[in-house]
């Protein structure tokens, strides 16, 4: 389970001061759901899951994450999470297989059980026919694949997503989406960033709309429509900014 309170992060910026990145956005995840956070680029979605995956520390608030402190326990949350975005990055000169071994090693598999497990993710993720070639040699899907794998080696609770679609192509797009379904059918807890609609309507059971590092409204995408009386998700969004930037005049 994810369950943030109060998230704060700050930064400071020579033109224009004093920044909120992220202004008290709490939020409850739970297994077997897929929680969405919804918002334009720059809204602070990617704050808010770097601050989770304790990636940056919070200026005020906190988070848990499977029952660990993210400011107190930071090493047991990153055991506890699988952390996946568009840009995630890959060692080139290892080769699929290796990249796998090599973060199940980080994360204290050995011997047979990582043989197993690699054995499992190549077989699961169909990377076999390229798990020896290097990764700077692999197609983006390929190379999405072995990410996926790599994320989940170690058999994570949590799974963080940001954006994890940005610049792919359908194919690919397709693959990760079908991912993200699996861990929730594994009864995984998911929280998910994106700025696509479509991801929105197809993946989440709950969404907060993020606004300028604000939590705007909250619930499933029915409720939403309901509560903006749209039936377009993509109206819902824009009708609850544009209320929110007008409260904000």
């Amino acid at each position: 389970m994810i369950i943030a309170e109060n998230l704060t992060k700050t930064f400071r910026d020579r033109k224009r001061g004093l920044v909120r990145a992220v202004n008290n956005l709490s939020l409850n995840c739970r297994p077997g759901q897929i929680f969405g956070l919804l918002g334009a680029n720059g809204a602070g979605k990617t704050t808010t899951l770097r601050m989770l995956g304790t990636l940056l520390e919070p200026t005020h608030g906190n988070a848990t994450i499977a029952g660990y402190d993210i400011r107190e326990n930071p090493q047991e949350v990153r055991r506890c999470i699988g952390f996946l975005s568009g840009s995630t990055a890959l060692y080139g000169r290892l080769t699929a297989r290796e990249m796998i071994e090599y973060f199940g090693q980080l994360n204290n598999l050995k011997g047979t059980d990582l043989s197993r497990r690699v054995d499992e993710l190549i077989e699961r993720l169909e990377i076999g026919e390229f798990q020896n070639g290097r990764c700077d040699k692999l197609s983006t899907g390929q190379k999405q694949r072995v990410s996926i794998a790599r994320s989940i080696v170690h058999r994570p609770p949590v799974m963080i997503f940001d954006e994890p679609t940005s610049g792919l192509d359908v194919m690919t797009s397709q693959t990760i989406m079908a991912f993200i379904e699996q861990c929730r059918s594994d009864n995984l807890t998911v929280v998910f960033s994106t700025h696509i609609m479509s991801e929105v309507e197809r993946l989440c059971d709950r969404v907060a709309i993020v606004h300028h590092g604000i939590v705007a409204a909250e619930g499933s995408v029915n409720e939403l429509r309901q509560q903006t009386g749209e039936t377009v998700m993509e109206n819902a969004f824009l009708k609850i900014v544009h209320r929110m930037e007008d409260t904000n005049v």
